[in-house]
């Protein structure tokens, strides 16, 4: 198994080649390098993912990659995880949904819609 680091605010003209020898002159490794593209324009959409042998050499290129200068822009490196996957502390602390009852100031039922006969008698109940 691999350990994946994104690399993000990319100048648009990063490739691969260019990452590889950024790691190269810090003698650091990697296993596989993908910079991201578009479909149709297959210009850069500024991020990369990078494979790292070990959990070391991801946080050595972690470390020294992250908010490193270049063109003018601060690279993000950080670890990546499977598409889908959130951890909690990638996850901004979000407050708890509240059902739409509550929201409008109305306490919360047992969980089952309320029947009404006509659509009259709903518009004169929602009103």
């Amino acid at each position: 198994m691999g350990y994946n680091i994104y690399f993000g605010n990319l100048p648009e003209w990063a490739t691969a080649d260019d990452i590889r020898s950024w790691l190269d002159s810090s003698d650091l490794v990697a296993d596989a390098i993908r910079v991201i593209r578009d479909f149709e324009t297959q210009e850069s959409k500024g991020y990369a993912f990078i494979e790292a042998p070990n959990e070391e050499e991801m946080e050595s290129i972690i470390r020294r990659f992250n908010r490193a200068p270049i063109d003018g822009k601060l690279l993000r490196a950080k670890a990546a995880h499977p598409k889908g996957e959130k951890t909690r502390a990638t996850t901004p602390n979000r407050r708890p949904r509240r059902r739409r009852d509550e929201a409008a100031g109305q306490p919360a039922g047992n969980g089952k819609p309320e029947t009404v006969g006509t659509l009259g008698e709903a518009l004169q109940k929602a009103l």
